[in-house]
């Protein structure tokens, strides 16, 4: 069976912004084929690759930038940036997590995933009328030893924000839902980027016990907005239960589906299990960068099947919201207790071939 990302050019919905009430909106031809494609990408791979989505060459270089500048740093002052396990905010140094644990699928060795990571996001701060929780808005951490860091990493999350709310518009048209269905699920989204480099010196490989980059897992939220450096190393788990590589294009940005948007559609839509395995030559790990913007929703938004996606007599998941699902997946990530309830992805690891 031959596995394939799809490519999806959506400036139809960058270049054509949506207008409430326009007799147009619906009906415009090259959306609706975007719609169409979209559609078939989510139920069928889960995975897409996107070209056309408007954010500009200078800022994802300006975040590549801040991601040499930062990791660059001695690892003693990367470990002051540092958060508390129970945050998704701040540093996190190389085997301090454990991603597949986020779906209750234990490795050899726990926390075994050699990737080092920066994360930052929304904060309570950012919604000064609203009485939001810090569990799920924390403040940054921003790394002063680092200066060109923030304003190039704050241009980018402001333009993928931008981004994650025309893929709703477009994933609104194509799950036939009337335009604004989100709205009120989205206007505090908990959003988070997560920066991540790969690589470790030749003698941290040899050390005993399974090591993976980053391990099986699927994203928590409704979508996440990936980019990469064109290096080898992301895999997905492709409907014949076997591994396959994905890398992306020049000037493509990787989106796929997460858990909320999952659970919303009852599975019509696909939350992808991927993983990352860069690879080793002459003893080395090749280097690999990505950051992962995650488009998670309201904290109280609750996630219940929508409507049209469950056959007469068919059962979906039991409602959840926002912060109860990423919190027990987090619990997993960094603490490596197992999350309960209906984990449907976790059968599929370790079935994988």
């Amino acid at each position: 069976m031959s596995f394939e990302i799809p490519t999806i050019d959506i400036s139809p919905y960058v270049m054509s912004p949506y207008v409430a009430n326009s007799p147009d909106e619906r009906h415009d031809a090259a959306r609706a084929a975007v719609a169409t494609d979209l559609d078939r990408a989510c139920r069928e791979v889960g995975f897409i690759q996107i070209v056309g989505h408007g954010i500009p060459r200078e800022s994802i270089d300006g975040l590549a930038d801040a991601l040499d500048e930062f990791f660059a740093l001695p690892l003693d002052v990367k470990k002051t940036y540092a958060r508390s396990s129970s945050e998704n905010r701040g540093y996190s140094p190389p085997k301090s997590e454990s991603l597949s644990m986020s779906l209750g699928v234990a490795s050899a060795n726990m926390m075994n995933d050699f990737y080092e990571a920066v994360v930052v996001g929304t904060e309570a701060a950012d919604y000064p009328d609203l009485d939001l929780p810090e569990s799920s808005y924390a403040a940054n951490t921003w790394p002063d030893a680092a200066p060109g860091f923030r304003p190039a990493v704050e241009q980018y999350f402001s333009h993928a924000q931008t981004l994650a709310a025309i893929l709703m518009r477009a994933f609104t048209d194509a799950l036939g839902l009337e335009q604004g269905y989100f709205d009120s699920m989205l206007d505090h989204s908990i959003n988070a980027l997560k920066m991540n480099n790969y690589a470790l010196p030749e003698s941290e490989i040899a050390m005993p016990g399974e090591m993976t980059g980053m391990g099986a897992h699927t994203d928590f939220g409704i979508l996440t907005i990936l980019w990469a450096d064109q290096v080898p190393g992301l895999q997905i788990l492709g409907a014949d239960n076997l591994w396959h590589d994905a890398q992306p294009a020049d000037n493509a940005l990787l989106i796929n589906l997460g858990d909320a948007m999952a659970r919303w559609t009852n599975d019509r839509w696909r939350s992808t299990i991927h993983r990352v395995d860069p690879p080793i030559v002459d003893g080395r790990i090749i280097r690999r960068r990505s950051a992962a913007f995650f488009f998670d929703g309201n904290y109280d938004a609750v996630i219940e099947a929508l409507p049209g996606t469950l056959q007469p007599g068919e059962v979906g998941y039991p409602p959840i919201t926002i912060a109860e699902n990423i919190a027990a997946k987090v619990a997993g990530l960094k603490g490596g207790i197992a999350p309960g309830g209906d984990l449907r992805e976790a059968e599929r690891v370790r079935a994988a071939g």
